[in-house]
Order: C-alpha cells, then structure tokens, then sequence
C-alpha cells in the first residue's frame, strides 16, 4: 500500500469536511439567523437537547460542562431522568418549537430515532447552529447529501455519534494501515451481533392505548401515520423500515468506521445483499452485504463483505489469531492486506491484532500523526469553539452513512446495485429512487 502522507490525510479528513476552512461558501438557506456563532473557547456553548431519553442521557453527560438549557422529548417518561437531572433546563416536546424560541441556542445534539434525525438536524442547521448527531447520521441518502452540504455551506461544526472514531487504538489501527504495515488491502470483512430486537415480522394488528406523557403524532415525525404500539418505541423501531435502519444502520457506522476511514473508501459503486427475506414492514432476521469499491488516490480497487443476524465470515480467515474461548467475538473488522492482516475483535478497535503474530513481534508502528481526542463530545465541542473540523464531521459522516445505507438499498430492492453516485442513481433500478428520496407525511418537510 502506498503510505498516505500526512497532506493526504489532512485533506481527507479535514479540509474537505463541511467547508469549515473555506471563506467564500455561501448557502440559498443561509439568512442572518443562519450565520455561524462566533463562540470563545473560554465561553460555554448553550446547548439544546433533542431526544432527552435513553441514549440522549449519555449525550447530556458527555457535554456536561456546557450550559445546557433546554431538553426536548416526545415521552416524557423517558426523559424524567433528564428533567431530573436538569432542572432549570426548559422544557419541550417538539423540537420545532425548541429552535424557534430558543434563539440564544449555540447547538444542538439530535438523539431521536433515525427517522427524525435529517428534520431535527437540518432545521438547527439552517439558523446556525452546530450540530451533533447520532449515528447512523440519516434515514436515507438524500438527508445524508443535503446534511453534509449544509454543513459545508454554512461553516458548521458538526459530529455524528460514532463514538469510536475518537478513541486512541482506532486513530493508531489508521495509522498503522496508511503506513503500509500490512501492504495493500482490497478485502474487509465486518460483522456485528444485531439485530437484537426483531425483525423479519409483521405489522402489529392491535391497538394498545397509548400510555400517558407520550405525544405519538411527533414521535412519528415524517414517517407515514400508524396507531401507535409498544412493539416500535421505545427500542424495537430500529427492526422497521418506516423508523429505523436495520443491523446495518444501527452498527456499520461503529463496525465499519476504522476500515472504512483507514482505506480511505469513499462510495462504492456497486452493491449486492443477500438475507433471510424481508417484507414490506422490517428488516430480515440475517444479511450479508457485499460491497465494491474503486480504486482511488493510487489505493487498489477494495471489496467489503458485511454480516449480521448470526452470520460471519469464513474461520479460516482468523488462523493464528487470538480468540477468547476460541469463538470469533460477536462485533468486529478484519482487514487482509498483502503484507498481513489486522483484526479489530471488538465494535472500536481496542485490541487490535497483527497477523500473523510472528511477523509482528518487533513491530512498533509508525510515529502518530492523527491528532488524539479527549473524547469525542469534547473534540465536537472544540470544533464549536474554534472552527477546526472534528473528525467525524458531517462530510465523512455523510459518506461513511450512504455507504451503509446502500447495502440497505440492496435489501429493499432485491437485486444488485450499480451505484452512480454522482447522479445518485441505482442504475437500472428506477424503484430505488422512491428509497433513496422518501416522501415525507404532510406537514414535515427538509
């Protein structure tokens, strides 16, 4: 593999992610109210919360040293914790409302299902203001496109909620590959442990009365009305098509992200699934996705095989390695060069593996040339403060999130996709585009 010297790498991963370095980048949305907030790094960001609950308690504790004032959730239930915890912080429970009357707002964290995570995150974005958003970024292609290009065009800070990208043994597993240790690799291999809530039924046919503090209506946002079930919230609706993304949506932006950036990847340009069988309402029960990749900047053409619901790659691939109790661990990445191979046993890449271990013995690595996060709130906080890029910033979010969703595309559409990504076009797939740009319900638009 030819080494990526550090120009390259600042180029892909900084320079050209949302624009944040350019001085001339001027969007049709962009207003007096959409001009980018000028914050000192000795100021505390005002921060609003959307989606308090759940996994949005782990984001308000993750950038507890700013000042946080206003929560927003559809259950008010799920959020107690959060009101609890913030009491002086107002209250909401459609986000709409929040951005229109919190006009002293620095930034918003977007922790709703997938489904409301463009609506919720382009709105902030149009008045300005920076955004951290979960993973997988979008619903679909075209949100994660149009969310990457507002991003650029009003300088924003930006950062999805794959958390791993900033840890220290992912950052060194990039720079132990871009230095050519394990020469040039062209097969990956990722597989995860989801889904583990269902998938591959049916529609519920009942309908149970909605318990109290919950507002359904906002909870469906964009998505197509249905009679409310405990079988989509609070957790199941990541198995529905309508909500969420699947096995692949919810873990491939964790699985695939250290490959994914330390081969420089980009789109692929051809996709093809297999699976269980699926149905109009939910994911199948198992897939494997097979994907295509170009060469590109003198890296050779790449292939990527993705494996869920209890599939995994082939064991003589992981000869020589170090198993606990000699099973393949439930989440991981193995990727095969000419030179060796690199096992990340495990959704982050905490320890990694050389291989084969005799080769590796007196290996060192490279110096470090990535710079290393205190954590991956503060980096996106910094971002805020200072205009430099964090690093999992809305353009290789964007990227690393269309990628996922395009093996989703494969499933939905049954057949192999060629993939124009400059038209974004499935060629020979008209069916697609009504997946890859959803109509939204009345009332909900980008």
């Amino acid at each position: 593999m030819r080494k990526l010297s550090r120009r390259h790498f600042v180029f892909t991963t900084a320079a050209a992610s949302a624009g944040l370095l350019a001085s001339s980048c001027k969007s049709a949305d962009s207003s007096p109210e959409s001009t980018r907030k000028q914050i000192s790094p000795d100021q505390k960001l005002n921060i609003g919360i959307i989606g308090a609950g759940g996994k949005g308690m782990e984001n308000i504790n993750g950038v507890s040293g700013e000042n946080i004032v206003a929560l927003c959730d559809v259950d008010e239930n799920r959020a107690a914790e959060a009101f609890k915890k913030l009491p002086t912080a107002r209250r909401y429970k459609d986000f709409r409302k929040m951005l229109e009357i919190e006009k002293g707002l620095d930034a918003v964290i977007v922790t709703t299902p997938d489904h409301t995570h463009a609506v919720a995150a382009v709105m902030a974005m149009k008045l300005g203001l920076h955004v951290y958003c979960e993973k997988p970024l979008t619903h679909s292609i075209h949100e994660a496109r149009l969310m990457r290009d507002l991003a650029a065009r009003n300088k924003l800070a930006t950062q999805m909620g794959n958390q791993g990208h900033s840890f220290d043994s992912t950052r060194r597993v990039v720079e132990i590959v871009q230095s050519g240790a394990i020469g040039d690799a062209a097969e990956v291999h990722v597989w995860t442990d989801r889904p583990i809530w269902p998938q591959g039924v049916k529609r519920p046919s009942d309908t149970p009365p909605l318990p109290a503090g919950i507002d359904w209506d906002l909870w469906l946002g964009p998505a197509p009305h249905r009679p409310y079930h405990p079988d989509y919230m609070p957790f199941k609706w990541r198995g529905w098509w309508d909500f969420g993304t699947g096995a692949l949506g919810d873990m491939g932006c964790h699985n695939m992200d250290t490959a994914y950036w330390a081969l420089n990847l980009g789109l692929p340009t051809a996709v093809q699934a297999e699976s269980s069988g699926g149905n109009a309402e939910t994911y199948p029960q198992w897939s494997i996705i097979r994907y295509e990749f170009p060469p590109r900047d003198g890296l050779p053409a790449a292939k990527l095989t993705w494996y869920d619901g209890g599939k995994l790659p082939a064991r003589e691939l992981f000869e020589g390695a170090q198993l606990q109790k000699d099973e393949l661990p439930k989440n991981g990445t193995l990727m095969i060069g000419a030179k060796g191979k690199i096992l990340l046993p495990d959704w982050n890449a905490n320890n990694f593996q050389l291989l084969p271990k005799d080769k590796f013995v007196d290996f060192t690595g490279p110096a470090p040339s990535i710079p290393r996060a205190e954590s991956h709130y503060k980096e996106w906080i910094t971002a805020c403060k200072s205009g430099s890029p964090a690093m999992s910033n809305f353009d290789y979010a964007a990227r690393l999130t269309e990628t996922a969703l395009l093996g989703n595309l494969a499933l939905r559409c049954g057949k192999r996709i060629e993939w124009d990504p400059k038209a974004m076009k499935a060629g020979g797939c008209p069916e697609a585009d009504a997946f890859i740009k959803p109509e939204y319900r009345a009332g909900w638009s980008l």
